[in-house]
């Protein structure tokens, strides 16, 4: 009996107490609701404006300075190659030479008839000038002088047309040596030796002059009518003439040494790319740059006016624009942080640092959070600013 009621009582107690420790734990507060979320710590940069050189970077192609195709001027045997596919040549080379023996023989033959043509003149001048004393001594007609002086007349006329002739067999001979018009690099040769041409349909080789490049882009129509806009505005300074200055950008990522400048702007607009042509050109010495590559053109040159410029870290993307956080005070006084979205314009780089231009949405004096932006968790929180007196 007594075991048994001594168990009871023990029991009881446990499930008291167990009682007395669960209505304590509920009626404790959460120890991060009673002590409260800390101030984030951040730094902050005013809004303040200025005047930023900006680029404008565009996908390009490049193209030699002039693109030869090489032609035979006449028809001919070609009888041989006189250059080394892929290297460089100078303007007036021989890059083909044709079978001379049939242009040789045909310059032998107009210089033997320019030669009778200048005996028949001589011929035609003695008998012209023996009855021309005749006529005056009135031995011989009127009509067989005018006869002679005709004669004479002819043969002159014959004489200039010979010496047409062997000039034109002369160029003939002179053309079957296909010369470069241009130094450059010399691509494949198109036809062998021995092969018949006849004439400028027959493609020989091609010819890129690289010592100077092309450099090939477009300019959207939209991105075009947003700059007329802002030059308008006074926000935006074009370069005089639109002469911007174009320094290339390579495939790994490195600069060309030697900066071009921008010399044409087409006034059409491609109906398919909605892109007008524009061209630089760019100096290329050693050869680096090659037709056909693909370059990005960093066009130097103009200028953003009063422009708010914020570190690249300071401005987010909530996936439906970009934002910033800025610091104001709440109804208690307390500093908080508020998103505020921005419009941003060009991404530029100044002393080796990144930053967006701010477009619209903030004013002068704002102060933008720029440091400790990864310990902001939700707006409104309480911040501490430890850059306030800077």
């Amino acid at each position: 009996m007594y075991p048994q009621f001594s168990s009871r009582v023990k029991l009881f107690s446990i499930a008291m107490t167990s009682v007395a420790l669960l209505s304590a734990c509920q009626e404790a507060p959460p120890a991060a609701e009673s002590a409260g979320m800390p101030p984030a710590q951040v730094s902050i940069q005013k809004v303040t404006r200025e005047s930023i050189p900006i680029t404008i970077k565009l996908p390009a192609t490049l193209a030699g300075n002039k693109e030869v195709e090489i032609r035979a001027r006449v028809p001919g045997i070609v009888a041989s190659r006189n250059f080394e596919e892929g290297q460089k040549v100078i303007a007036g080379q021989s890059l083909f030479t044709l079978d001379l023996v049939p242009f040789t023989l045909e310059v032998e033959k107009a210089q033997a008839e320019l030669n009778a043509a200048q005996a028949s003149v001589k011929q035609a001048q003695r008998e012209r000038d023996r009855l021309r004393k005749l006529k005056n001594e009135r031995s011989a007609s009127k009509r067989d002088f005018d006869n002679a002086a005709s004669n004479y007349d002819i043969a002159v006329a014959n004489l200039a047309s010979a010496k047409v002739v062997l000039n034109e067999v002369k160029l003939d001979l002179e053309y079957a040596q296909v010369k470069s018009p241009v130094s450059g690099i010399i691509g494949r040769e198109l036809v062998s030796e021995g092969s018949y041409v006849s004439g400028p349909e027959i493609l020989l080789t091609q010819l890129t002059e690289t010592d100077t490049m092309r450099v090939l882009f477009g300019f959207s129509e939209r991105e075009q009518l947003q700059m007329r806009k802002d030059v308008d505005s006074g926000s935006l300074t074009l370069p005089v003439n639109n002469e911007f200055e174009a320094q290339l950008i390579l495939q790994d990522g490195s600069r060309h040494n030697n900066v071009g400048k921008v010399n044409f702007s087409d006034v059409r607009v491609n109906r398919y790319t909605g892109t007008s042509e524009m061209q630089a050109k760019v100096n290329n010495p050693n050869g680096q740059l090659r037709p056909g590559q693909f370059v990005r053109v960093q066009l130097i040159g103009a200028v953003r006016n009063n422009a708010v410029l914020l570190p690249q870290r300071a401005v987010l993307d909530n996936g439906t624009g970009k934002f910033v956080y800025v610091a104001t005070e709440n109804e208690q006084g307390a500093m908080v942080v508020l998103p505020a979205p921005v419009e941003v314009g060009e991404w530029v780089r100044v002393n080796d640092g990144n930053f967006w231009v701010i477009r619209s949405g903030l004013t002068d004096g704002q102060p933008v959070i720029t440091e400790g932006i990864a310990r902001i968790f939700f707006p409104g929180m309480p911040i501490t600013i430890v850059n306030e007196g800077e």
